[in-house]
């Protein structure tokens, strides 16, 4: 796979993951996060124009444009589902151009049991890469059951988390003003047999400056409290000549309490990728004793 390519798979893999009905702890500046009560998330659907952000001259990279299309549906009683796609153009400074189309879905059982995962890449309509399985909480070790690429079982470490479990760790650290944590994560990613190492820095909550009589797809967030927060991916098995390890890529955005993102910034290092909300459909969130 191209580094432009795992770039746009590694961003949609994030994206991939709002949702979960409890939390596990997670290592926190020498605490952990407790997994009290969690937080309620509402169904929804949003839509993010992207466009090039900053860009080195070796990056090769002239412009960039595409949107993003994120679903969210479920409860903390039946499960989650979510439904994700980005589409993205790139123009290379040699004059050619590359389509790039992620489609993600899957679902997380109430209680974060099992995690199932279906991702289709393809580059100018022709599917490039398609992963297919089913994560499951074990009694020592959570186990991968994979499909596609090809039939494989793994095991992975029982306190991985899956995505939508860190993102609800996320909350409940900003909420409990927690401003780091760590975790290891796995999504499904590329071939479905990497855990990647996480690092997320939380900033100070405050309050959204959004307007409700706005004419604005964000208004509907109007009086919610967000957090900025700043999520670094690191492959484990990538350490540099020095034996350090360097963030695959860095994902910052404006985190609201109801679990919608906005503001999104998609760092790579030798270039990045903005995010501006472009529709936002909050849905009716159904009926669920234990939400």
């Amino acid at each position: 796979m191209s580094r432009v390519l795992m770039s746009v798979s590694l961003a949609g893999s994030f994206f991939a993951m709002i949702a979960t009905a409890s939390l596990l702890p997670v290592a926190a500046t020498g605490a952990t996060v407790s997994s009290k009560a969690g937080h309620k998330l509402v169904p929804h659907r949003a839509v993010y124009d992207m466009k090039l952000g900053e860009s080195d001259d070796n990056a090769g990279i002239a412009g960039l444009s595409g949107r993003m299309v994120y679903e969210f549906s479920g409860n903390s009683c039946d499960g989650y589902s979510v439904n994700f796609r980005f589409v993205t153009r790139f123009q290379n400074t040699d004059g050619g151009s590359q389509v790039t189309d992620l489609q993600t879905t899957s679902f997380e059982e109430p209680q974060a049991e099992s995690y199932q995962f279906l991702s289709k890449t393809y580059v100018d309509q022709e599917l490039v890469e398609e992963t297919r399985g089913t994560a499951r909480v074990g009694s020592d070790a959570k186990t991968v059951e994979l499909k596609e690429p090809s039939e494989k079982s793994l095991e992975i470490g029982r306190e991985v988390l899956f995505p939508t479990e860190h993102l609800l760790s996320v909350l409940k650290a900003a909420e409990e003003g927690v401003s780091f944590l760590t975790a290891d994560i796995y999504d499904g990613a590329e071939t479905g047999e990497k855990v990647y190492s996480t690092t997320t820095v939380i900033g100070a909550k405050a309050a959204s400056p959004i307007k409700a009589d706005a004419d604005s797809p964000e208004a509907s967030l109007a009086g919610l409290s967000y957090w900025p927060v700043t999520v670094a991916y690191f492959d484990p098995g990538a350490e540099d000549a020095t034996g350090e390890l360097t963030p695959v890529y860095q994902l910052s955005f404006w985190l609201f309490q109801n679990g919608v993102s906005g503001r999104l910034n998609l760092d790579y290092g030798d270039f990045s990728i903005k995010g501006k909300m472009a529709a936002l459909e909050v849905y009716d969130e159904g009926n669920c004793s234990q939400q």
